[in-house]
């Protein structure tokens, strides 16, 4: 019989727990999930008042509170420390010697359980798989939550693109020059009111841009790119959402405009190339194979390189799900995609003189190739 699983935390933070049961809380929890003749079943441990509500929602076979499992001793009063000593107790008293753990796996319950003589096997990969291949129902909070960022990314584009441009090339809005830090307040209003939390929109314009984190500062300006890159997690179904595109208020000039082509077919590449089956490298080499044949560099900007050197500097991608980052990257020695990954596909160019271009969708990995989520266009002009 297959080792039984424990996975334990704050249900709220810890989304490995979240994901298995699906019922959020702020409080410590544990799980066990065995394999019986029946199937699975999951024992969840948590907080006495959340029991209701857990028996309503949470995905668990049985639910109890940490005082239905207490030691001889009683339990602490500290919660997490208690609910790792209930989880001792579950697992003694159904005589449990052995558990495995994830990645997740805090000191504080493996030292409870290991002080009642449980051991506890380290499993790197448990949940992992599970976490990528989305289901249905992810699959729509993902779907909603990139229409969401894809209404507040065309908003945010056109208030640059629409923008006034005194004399001198600096932007202005409403009587007020037009700041990456009023982009990014405007982009964060209009995410609230759709119900999204926002961890901080990226809206760099000209040379700052060419740092691919570089989140924006000071006035924008006529002709020069702005990457706007926009990820924000839906309050009610803990999803993400995540897209780039990059405006030029006014003329792009020739360079940016050789670097927009080619983004735009690394882009291309990449998505033609995802399918289950195929792995993560070979998404990223492709896109890569279009950066290089426009006559861009990639890799790390070497030290010496001179000023006008423009190069892709990141993988094309990542996965994406209750986490903005999570399993697969596209990468190099990225592993083999599976038919449910949530992929972002985001090739970019960096230059320190001219700053950068980067367009990102989000795609859904089918057997035959994937379901791409973005409706917006990939152009730089957004009037």
């Amino acid at each position: 019989m297959a080792t039984p699983l424990v996975i334990a935390g704050i249900p709220a933070r810890n989304l490995a727990l979240y994901h298995r049961i699906r019922f959020s809380v702020g409080d410590p929890a544990a799980l066990v999930e065995e394999n019986r003749p029946g199937g699975v079943h999951r024992t969840l441990i948590l907080r006495d008042i959340e029991i209701d509500r857990a028996r309503r929602h949470a995905r668990a076979e049985a639910i109890h509170g940490p005082a239905d499992f207490a030691p001889a001793g009683g339990l602490s009063g500290d919660r997490e420390t208690a609910t790792a000593e209930a989880l001792a107790e579950c697992l003694v008293r159904r005589g449990i010697v052995r558990v495995r753990a994830d990645r997740t796996f805090g000191l504080s319950y493996h030292h409870a359980l290991a002080s009642r003589g449980i051991a506890v096997e380290y499993d790197a990969d448990l949940g992992v798989a599970e976490r990528r291949v989305k289901d249905a129902a992810e699959i729509e909070h993902l779907r909603h939550a990139q229409r969401i960022t894809e209404e507040v990314m065309e908003r945010a584009c056109r208030l640059i693109a629409t923008a006034t441009a005194d004399r001198h090339g600096e932007l202005h809005a409403e009587g007020a020059p037009l700041t990456s830090e009023r982009v990014q307040a405007a982009i964060d209003r209009w995410l609230l009111d759709r119900g999204f939390d926002n961890p901080g929109s990226i809206v760099a314009g000209g040379p700052a841009g060419s740092d691919c984190h570089e989140h924006g500062h000071g006035v924008l300006r006529s002709g020069e790119p702005t990457i706007v890159d926009i990820f924000p997690r839906c309050k009610a179904s803990l999803y993400w959402g995540d897209c780039t595109r990059t405006v030029v208020h006014g003329e792009a000039p020739p360079l940016l405009q050789r670097m927009h082509a080619a983004v735009v077919e690394a882009k291309r590449l990449a998505i033609a190339a995802v399918q289950a089956g195929v792995t993560g490298e070979a998404v990223h080499r492709a896109a890569l194979e279009a950066i290089h044949r426009h006559g861009f560099a990639s890799g790390p900007r070497p030290a010496d390189a001179p000023a006008e050197w423009v190069g892709m500097v990141h993988g094309t991608g990542h996965g994406i799900g209750l986490e903005v980052h999570e399993p697969p990257l596209l990468d190099m020695k990225g592993p083999t995609l599976l038919a449910g990954d949530a992929l972002t596909v985001e090739p970019g160019l960096y230059g320190a003189a001219i700053g950068g271009v980067r367009i990102e969708d989000l795609v859904i990995v089918t057997e035959s190739g994937c379901e791409n989520l973005n409706r917006l266009p990939e152009r730089l002009e957004w009037r």
